[in-house]
């Protein structure tokens, strides 16, 4: 399809496109190619696994070429063929490189979190949030988005967070990064469904991956290098956090299935959460 043409302008036959010829360009059920970035550690790591092992072909983005070499390795003595690529997000060659190879999903999953209250966070911590969570993705799901218009259909899924969905105290950085993912992410939802590009989100709650963890940890290494007005986050022991193993296993199945939701929320009870917090901030007062 010629860049730049408009809605109206869009054959009939593509307009009549349904999950279901999504589901033949792409081969439900058949192998896909499949770019997951953040793939060193945590959901990616997993997913990317999880997917080769699946008979997918996986090209998977590390930030820096020793997670490179210990990502290969561990491919190799688990006995699944994964294509692992120096893929770190902020970097204009690296994208580059990524956008150079045709696939059938885009797993936009790389992203970092810093904390802090918002009154005290430097901004260029929060600028740091923004270039790897929303600028970053948003580069690459344009660059491979454009690739799917051209060859008429593929699938985007965004790693958002229940972060993006309700109000996170001390984390309101990362928070708010993520609640632009759900705006960047529902706006393209819209404005590919035309083209038979699904764009999705993932939205995991708490899970025992060290992210959350780390994140919270962020803050101590600017908190003691100027003077404060408001109190520090209550440090605590994150203990209530979920396997990962069951947001890995519905990511997995958001990206094989035929139509899938365009919201995954994990666990149950984060969902619950979320429905219940949003129906009161109607009612929230000063």
């Amino acid at each position: 399809m010629p860049t730049g043409m408009s809605i109206g302008a869009i054959p009939d036959e593509m307009l009549s496109i349904s999950g279901t010829a999504f589901a033949g360009i792409i081969g439900v059920n058949m192998s896909k190619t499949i770019l997951v970035t953040g793939a060193a550690t945590g959901f990616g790591r997993g997913v990317a696994l999880g997917l080769a092992r699946r008979g997918h072909r996986v090209i998977a983005g590390c930030q820096i070429w020793p997670q490179v070499w210990e990502l290969r390795h561990a491919a190799k003595d688990e006995g699944v063929d994964i294509e692992v690529i120096k893929l770190d997000v902020l970097s204009e060659i690296d994208r580059g490189n990524a956008l150079m190879r045709d696939i059938d999903v885009l797993f936009n999953n790389a992203g970092i979190m810093e904390s802090g209250p918002m009154v005290e966070i430097p901004m260029a911590v929060f600028r740091s949030v923004f270039e790897t969570n929303v600028f970053a993705a948003l580069e690459l799901a344009q660059g491979f988005a454009r690739a799917m218009v051209k060859r008429g259909g593929g699938r985007i899924v965004w790693t958002s967070s229940v972060a993006g969905l309700v109000k996170v105290p001390f984390d309101g950085a990362y928070a708010a990064s993520k609640h632009a993912v759900e705006g960047i992410c529902s706006a393209m939802h819209e404005e590919l469904k035309p083209y038979n590009v699904q764009v999705l989100t993932v939205n995991p709650g708490a899970f025992r991956t060290g992210f959350n963890d780390t994140g919270m940890e962020s803050m101590d290494q600017w908190w003691n290098q100027s003077e404060r007005v408001v109190a520090h986050w209550p440090v605590r022991e994150l203990s209530r956090q979920h396997d990962p193993a069951e947001m890995i296993e519905a990511i997995i199945q958001v990206i094989e299935a035929e139509q899938p939701p365009y919201r995954t929320v994990r666990p149950a009870t984060a969902e619950d959460m979320v429905r219940k917090e949003q129906a009161e901030a109607w009612d929230r007062l000063a």
